[in-house]
């Protein structure tokens, strides 16, 4: 197994590429051992010194580290346990993915339509070459909220993605949004990319 490493828009984070399948279904973003609790691979990342993040896309895993770790040390070890965890036959998440709780008027459902395939089409594939993910959580008098995850959290461009691009893309497509608003929830971050 070859696995090829990315740098993210965020220093503190490192795509890891390990050429297959990580997560079938929904991204999954973890911020501490205690949320990695359904994942064995995330378990074992969360036991390296210096590991305070985990997010895992369709083919990549992005690995956060703390402040004061070195990449020099801690790259090595990350992809040992990749590895290592692949060998193992373990799965990467036990049990189902919980599907995240969406709200919006049902009058609206069109208009949330337009919006969801704008963001899958458009702007989640840019953030996920940077090792993140953008998730729509609702949406109600003009205002689509998002909740921004993975190797692009504190990105010092979070602010100017999220309004600039993001905002300005959907508005430009669906005349009815008049704004862009980041929740902040288990896993939100910044996002980088669009």
């Amino acid at each position: 197994m070859f696995i090829q490493t990315e740098a993210t828009p965020n220093p503190q984070t490192l795509k890891f590429l390990p050429g297959q399948t990580v997560v079938a279904g929904p991204p999954r973003d973890f911020k501490s051992a205690e949320e990695a609790a359904a994942s064995p691979l995330a378990k074992r990342l969360f036991a390296l010194d210096g590991v305070t993040g985990v997010f895992m896309g369709s083919d990549f895993v992005s690995v956060t580290k703390a402040d004061g770790a070195s990449w020099t040390e801690l790259k090595p070890a990350v992809l040992g346990v990749i590895m290592e965890h692949a060998l193992s036959g373990e799965p990467v998440i036990e049990g189902d993915a919980s599907a995240a709780s969406e709200f919006f008027d049902e009058k609206d459902a069109k208009v949330v339509a337009e919006i969801k395939e704008l963001l899958d089409t458009r702007v989640r594939p840019a953030v996920a070459q940077d090792g993140g993910d953008i998730t729509f959580q609702g949406y109600k008098d003009g205002v689509v909220y998002l909740q921004m995850v993975g190797a692009c959290s504190g990105c010092p461009s979070a602010t100017a993605t999220l309004k600039q691009g993001v905002e300005n893309l959907l508005k430009h497509f669906v005349p009815q949004v008049v704004e862009v608003q980041e929740v902040q929830g288990p896993g939100a971050g910044g996002s980088c990319g669009v």
